[in-house]
């Protein structure tokens, strides 16, 4: 039996975990799914104080209790998830980006984003905290497996990020801590992920130590709506 604390990426709760908590449950598991502050409340509600640091505290407190945690996170749940992992690897067994992995030392979620990404998000943020949900469109790629029951799910439950979660970069430590870790790749194959690494790519060069492993599960950008069952087999 393992404990598992899940940190689902950008606009979501911890409703997008719900079938893979399920088969992870049925297979004896424990499992936690967290809601990240401010994800689930209206973008005039929210405090401009919330980010980075906030959501840290989050999922330290979905741990509470447990030693040996599977900690999880999803796209851009990377910048806290891998804060906690720096931070706390006597309470980890293992760390799983999914679709996701570290960013470097100082890097925001917006830096990996190309520069038109970055301009739209900042205009529609203008002077407020809240990141609305994008207009997402159903098709392949990105989206791939997404069924239209899935999509009419994301469109009335996914909720504005918190702006500072994308704006906001973690320090990481000169001495990265040795806690396993897992990439689950599904939008892009694992060959490439190694070519980057052995290329220097700064935003893969950390993915080559010895602590790392890849798995790959093809499909969409969000595998836990597309392919839960499989997703919580690799887990």
């Amino acid at each position: 039996m393992a404990n598992y604390v899940l940190v689902p990426g950008f606009w979501l709760g911890a409703w997008a975990w719900d079938e893979v908590a399920h088969e992870l449950r049925a297979a004896g598991h424990q499992v936690r799914a967290v809601t990240l502050t401010g994800v689930a409340e209206r973008a005039g509600e929210l405090s401009p104080e919330v980010g980075v640091e906030t959501h840290v505290a989050d999922i330290l407190a979905a741990m509470d209790g447990w030693d040996e945690v599977v900690l999880v996170g999803h796209s851009g749940a990377n910048v806290p998830v891998t804060a906690v992992a720096d931070r706390h690897p006597e309470r980890l067994s293992r760390v799983v980006y999914v679709d996701a992995g570290p960013l470097p030392s100082g890097a925001a979620v917006i830096d990996f984003n190309d520069e038109n990404t970055q301009k739209a998000w900042r205009a529609q943020v203008g002077d407020g905290h809240a990141l609305d949900v994008p207009a997402y469109e159903q098709g392949a790629g990105k989206f791939a497996g997404l069924t239209e029951e899935r999509w009419e799910q994301i469109r009335a439950k996914a909720t504005p990020q918190p702006w500072g979660a994308a704006v906001q970069p973690a320090q990481r430590p000169e001495r990265i801590p040795a806690t396993p870790k897992t990439l689950v790749a599904s939008t892009m194959p694992v060959a490439l992920i190694r070519e980057l690494i052995d290329s220097g790519n700064p935003a893969f060069a950390a993915l080559g130590t010895p602590e790392w492993t890849f798995a790959e599960l093809p499909t969409g950008h969000w595998p836990m709506f597309s392919r839960p069952a499989e997703l919580a087999a690799l887990l």
